[in-house]
């Protein structure tokens, strides 16, 4: 599952826009909101949340503990607490690899 590309320059995400790179309902990212100790989006006055890259980065390695390797809450929550560097590291492998893979059936299609 690739995620979908987002602008770099930009300080904060609303929770729909995390939504959409992640290709997940805003209903999800709350719940993990409450779950995981380690997504704290800001609030704007209105109540808003404010997702920054570390969250959304955050939210990818949520994604790919729960979602692609089937890790329950509580084991994602521990391999999170034990290991976050390696997890971030997974993550980026396996969206490289999504893009390589993209770029070859791109490649492909137009052979």
């Amino acid at each position: 599952m690739g995620f979908q590309e987002y602008d770099s320059l930009k300080l904060y995400f609303s929770i729909g826009e995390a939504a959409e790179i992640l290709k997940v309902n805003t209903s999800l990212i709350r719940f993990w909101e409450k779950e995981f100790a380690i997504l704290k989006p800001k609030k704007n006055k209105k109540g808003n949340r404010q997702f920054t890259k570390e969250d959304i980065e955050n939210l990818k390695m949520i994604y790919h503990l729960v979602k692609e390797r089937g890790f329950t809450l509580q084991g994602a929550k521990e391999k999170l607490k034990k290991g976050k560097v390696s997890t971030k590291k997974e993550v980026d492998i396996v969206e490289s690899l999504e893009n390589v893979k993209r770029f070859l059936l791109n490649l492909k299609k137009e052979l």
